[in-house]
Formats: C-alpha cells, sequence, structure tokens
C-alpha cells in the first residue's frame, strides 16, 4: 500500500511508518518542518514538505493521487493556542479530505480523541475545549462525506511499550493507551476494509487488536 500521512513526523505517525515500511507499504509523510526530513526517511518513509495550514486542496490532491489511503495524524501540538486548534485539527483534516476525494483516494483514517462527542464540561481549560471542539468538528465533517473512513480515539498517549491488547468500542471507559498501541491498531484497521464507516473509542485492555477490531465491527467483519 501506498498510505500518505498527515502529521507525518508526530509520534504516532513515525511509529506508523516504521510499521508500514517493515511490510513492504510505502508510506509517504506529509511534514512542515523541513528539518524534519531525516527523521521521517530514517523511519522509512518518503517526506513530502508542505504546509497543511497553507496549501491548497490541488497542491495536497498531487501528492495523494495514487495513493491506497490517507491517514490524519496531525495536530497543532502542545503549547499551540485555541485558534490553531481549528486550523490543523479540523481545518487541516478537511483540507486532506478534500484532496482525497478530488484525488479519488476512497480510504480515510482519523486520528481523534477519546469523548469529544460530549461537549466539554464547565471549568474545562479554554484551549483544550478548542481542541475537543475541533476534533469533534473535524470528525463530523468526515462522517458527512462519502469516503470510507474509519475513526479511531484514543484516550491519553503515553510512550509506554505496546502490550497489543486493548479495549476498542464506539464507547470505552475513559484511560490511557500507549501510542505504540495507536499505531498497531491504525495498521489493522488499514488491512481491514470492514473497518469503514467505524468511530471507536481506544485505550488499553485485555483484548488483541485484531480480535477487537472484529468484535467492534460485529457482523460486517
Amino acid at each position: 500500500m501506498r498510505v500518505v500521512i498527515a502529521g507525518g513526523h508526530g509520534k504516532i505517525a513515525l511509529r506508523l511508518e516504521r510499521l508500514l515500511s517493515a511490510d513492504g507499504d510505502q508510506p509517504v509523510a506529509l511534514i512542515r518542518n523541513p528539518d524534519h526530513v531525516a527523521d521521517v526517511e530514517a523511519a522509512g518513509a518518503e517526506a513530502v514538505v508542505l504546509d497543511l495550514e497553507k496549501a491548497s486542496v490541488d497542491e495536497v490532491a498531487a501528492v495523494v493521487r495514487g495513493a491506497d489511503a490517507v491517514v490524519f495524524a496531525a495536530g497543532a501540538g502542545p503549547g499551540s493556542g485555541a485558534a490553531r486548534k481549528d486550523t490543523v485539527d479540523r481545518g487541516a483534516a478537511a483540507l486532506l479530505a478534500d484532496a482525497a476525494e478530488a484525488a479519488g483516494v476512497d480510504r480515510y483514517l482519523m486520528v481523534s480523541a477519546i469523548a469529544v462527542d460530549k461537549e466539554p464540561p464547565p471549568g474545562t481549560d479554554e484551549v483544550y475545549a478548542a481542541y475537543s471542539r475541533a476534533k469533534k468538528a473535524a470528525d463530523d465533517d468526515l462522517r458527512a462525506r462519502k469516503l470510507a473512513w474509519t475513526i479511531i480515539r484514543p484516550g491519553a498517549l503515553t510512550d509506554d511499550p505496546g502490550t497489543g491488547r486493548v479495549a476498542l468500542d464506539v464507547e470505552v471507559e475513559r484511560g490511557s493507551v500507549p501510542r505504540d498501541d495507536v499505531a498497531e491498531v491504525l495498521l489493522a484497521a488499514l488491512r481491514r476494509p470492514f473497518t469503514a464507516g467505524l468511530t471507536l473509542e481506544l485505550v488499553e485492555g485485555t483484548v488483541p487488536i485484531v480480535p477487537a477490531l472484529t468484535d467492534a465491527a460485529g457482523d460486517r467483519a
């Protein structure tokens, strides 16, 4: 597979790139900072320097064209304000979807966040609330499209070693999950077309990843 990954220098993206490359696939990392080229190439990905806050649909579609799938793993990141939560976490996700449609690429995987369908409770930090609303808006936009989308909503992310065992369902109890396991779930979903149309929350758990995906998909698996 040729898989174009937005936010290609992120911690989840780099893990996914290594997994894809090890399996003989062709990851393509969209990155904003040219200083990150060496890192993504070391992970086995082709680096494309393209700022999704400034790029046009046509520019992104030119990179995406011919891919088997796209993955949105970008984010404004720590220290960014509410405005960039919207332009990156929502706007760039929609731009990637527009480009996928323009390029004729049907498969789209979204890395979202747990519980974003619920309005942030009173007293929530303003920037985190903006992040949560931007993620929900991006998910809602994607779910309204005719793409073969899958939305994965991880809990609190950690750099602990992955266990390969997760809790994965439409709704799960809040918890944490290693980035290793998030990347493995994304890879497993890419390999399984029956996950299209699913929005799944993800935390660490007790079920191996492929059976967890199969159980969450139910009769469509």
